[in-house]
């Protein structure tokens, strides 16, 4: 490997040793990495934030006192125009594309860490503001919605890069995934309490108290103060450290992360692959943009454009903008968020004419939702993406076709077919079933993990941006599709599902079980030019990585596992 070794070569030497130490992916891989699950579960109270305010505000729409202070922004006359109650909904997703943009510059100019405090400290306000709507009335949720989808939005992204940062390879996935099933705990639970406060004074207009729909507002305020507080005290990113020239505190985080010593030949091989790439991407930094290579605050906030801009101008890179991007546009376009936002009404024109029944039949969705995006955090690494999101999009798109079918069918005949109400109402929740576990974690699995270290703050702010761009796109037109179209929109997603479905086969790479620095060899970064293969060998070589793995091609025998490691997992099973 002296001298001549190409990066696919190094790699690929790093990958064999890793999985001969590390084991096999799944939910033993979570217990051999306990400590690290423990730090991206508490993370995740990001991901609550976003879920409960998104499910919350569901059965707020449909709420008697709470419609009498948005006037024309929430008629009660399910056949006026629905244009503005679309804003009142989409008004989020619009802060939130906005707080996406930017939280890469946040991330990496203050750290992961130090962004999530300011964007609790975001939403927390937003959240204030719209607690003050029973005086303001539709103006102060639309101002208040805005300024918490910016918190929303630098949440949304800035938590996956700090999830996957801390993990190692084989429960990275993993961890990611625990944010998507974060939010649908928040959904699971905000669907319950509107379920619950509904109920506050009575159930119609008149004797339904305002209290109904505030304290589903201002209970967000409890998990956010514990996660400011609880931030405080959690690591940094090590990508983040190294990045920033603090390698002795990265090394310590690496090995109390990984619950080994300093000087463990796993720690020593992770922290000289996250080295090697940061080298290398500093190099590059240097080299094409040579006014910026200092890390300034001011030079940091430029080359977020630059490096946006960069990743249009080889092919490589904009393969991998197509997947982050289209794959959040799919996600969306699925029609999940249509649901989940409008799913008391949906259940409504299903059938379920009691506003306390189609609340209740959406606190079933946010309890499957939630069900079922658990096998993605157990197995996700050993299944893989692509067959898990292409299942999961013809099994959702094949539920919008036969919901459409029954409403062509019996729309207007609900009293007499009582019983193709709840089919359509069954197939819905199958629906949710299928996102649950397959385009709910996996496509932000993706985002988080495909990017080059320099870049992946700007990659994952491009691909959540795509994600809310959708979304404020979806909450916006689907209360007027489902007034004019009727069954067209179910339609509508079941065709752009199916086509998720082969976009994510024919396109998409699979990309399980690699760590965030080998994801260059299967996009074909590593062929953009010789130049940056001399330089990535030229900085193994100095680091001492090449080294390394040539000892380890010289080793006849790789054991499966540390002592460190094996004997933790070896108490687990004799249990």
């Amino acid at each position: 490997m002296a001298g001549g070794v190409d990066n696919a070569a190094v790699y690929n030497a790093a990958l064999k040793r890793r999985q001969a130490m590390m084991g096999a992916s799944g939910p033993m891989a979570l217990v051999r990495n306990f400590k690290v699950f423990r730090v991206a579960l508490f993370a995740c109270i990001g991901g609550v934030l976003y879920g409960y305010n998104q499910g919350m505000f569901s059965g707020l729409l449909t709420m008697p006192a709470f419609q009498a202070h948005m006037g024309d922004y929430d008629p009660f006359d399910p056949n006026a125009d629905q244009t503005k109650k679309g804003w009142l909904t989409a008004i989020l997703e619009l802060g939130a594309w906005i707080g996406t943009l930017m939280s890469g510059f946040i991330a990496e100019t203050i750290s992961r860490k130090y962004g999530v405090l300011v964007a609790v400290s975001v939403f927390s306000l937003g959240v204030i503001i719209q607690s003050t709507a029973q005086y303001g009335g539709a103006n102060v949720i639309l101002g208040g919605r805005f300024v918490t989808g910016m918190g929303v939005g630098s949440l949304a992204a800035i938590i996956p890069i700090y999830n996957s940062e801390v993990a190692p390879p084989e429960v990275r996935g993993a961890l990611v995934a625990l944010q998507q099933l974060a939010i649908t705990f928040g959904i699971l639970v905000s669907f319950w309490i509107d379920y619950g406060t509904n109920f506050i004074g009575g159930t119609t207009l008149g004797k339904q108290k305002d209290a109904a729909w505030l304290v589903p507002i201002t209970l967000q305020l409890f998990p956010a103060v514990i996660l400011f507080v609880g931030m405080i005290f959690m690591p940094f990113s090590p990508r983040w450290l190294v990045h920033h020239d603090r390698e002795t505190e990265a090394r310590k985080v690496l090995a109390n992360l990984r619950e080994l010593s300093i000087d463990h030949e796993l720690v020593e091989l992770e922290f000289l692959e996250i080295k090697a790439q940061s080298q290398f991407e500093k190099r590059t930094v240097a080299e094409k943009f040579p006014n910026l290579r200092e890390p300034t605050a001011w030079n940091t906030f430029k080359l977020q454009f630059v490096a946006i801009n960069s990743l249009f101008q080889s092919k490589p890179m904009f393969k991998r903008v197509i997947v982050a991007t289209v794959t959040m546009f799919f996600q969306q376009w699925t029609g999940i968020n249509a649901i989940l936002y409008y799913a008391p009404s949906i259940f409504m024109q299903l059938g379920l004419s009691s506003n306390t029944t189609s609340l209740l039949a959406t606190g079933v969705v946010g309890i499957l939702l939630f069900v079922f995006t658990i096998p993605a955090v157990l197995w996700i690494d050993r299944v893989g993406r692509k067959p898990v999101l292409t299942v999961g999009a013809i099994a959702m798109a094949t539920c919008h076709i036969i919901i459409a079918v029954i409403v062509a069918k019996d729309a207007g005949r609900w009293l007499e077919q009582a019983a193709a109400g709840w089919a359509a109402v069954a197939f819905v929740w199958i629906f949710v079933i299928n996102f649950g576990y397959s385009w709910g974690p996996c496509a932000w699995i993706i985002v988080a993990e495909i990017w080059p270290l320099s870049s992946r703050p700007y990659g994952t702010t491009l691909g959540a941006s795509s994600n809310w761009a959708n979304n404020f796109i979806v909450g916006q037109v689907t209360p007027i599709l489902l007034n004019r179209i009727g069954y067209g929109t179910y339609i509508l997603f079941g065709l752009l599902t199916f086509l998720g479905a082969g976009f994510i086969w024919f396109f998409v790479p699979e990309t399980k079980r690699l760590t965030l620095e080998e994801m260059d060899v299967i996009f074909g970064s590593e062929g953009v030019a010789q130049a940056d293969f001399e330089r990535m060998a030229e900085i193994n070589r100095e680091i001492g990585l090449t080294a390394m793995l040539e000892g380890f091609e010289g080793n006849s025998s790789i054991h499966d596992a540390t002592a460190e490691k094996t004997s933790k997992e070896e108490e687990v099973e004799g249990q």
